[in-house]
């Protein structure tokens, strides 16, 4: 007789405003706001501003942040990205 185990997910996380991919092992029931504020917090640092940048997985932006890993479909050593929400000007 086996248990069941929830193991961690292991994701990369793109966060271009910094040139910095960051790799987490994030539990199945980590919404994507809370991977969000990880990526962030490892990548920068710092506490940012998170309602500032949007998650993006597959190419398409993630509009509900409260949705689960698990049931956004992520899988083991996925990718997604995290982007500032508003286009920075060029200097």
């Amino acid at each position: 007789m086996t248990a069941a185990v929830s193991s961690a997910l292991r994701v990369r996380v793109s966060v271009p405003d910094v040139w910095d991919i960051v790799r987490l092992d994030a539990a199945p029931d980590w919404t994507v706001a809370q991977l969000k504020s990880a990526a962030l917090s490892a990548a920068t640092g710092r506490t940012l501003a998170e309602d500032d940048y949007l998650v993006k997985f597959r190419g398409a932006q993630v509009f509900d942040e409260g949705m689960t890993l698990q049931a956004l479909g992520v899988p083991d050593l996925a990718s997604l990205v995290v982007l500032p929400a508003r286009r920075q000007p060029v200097r």
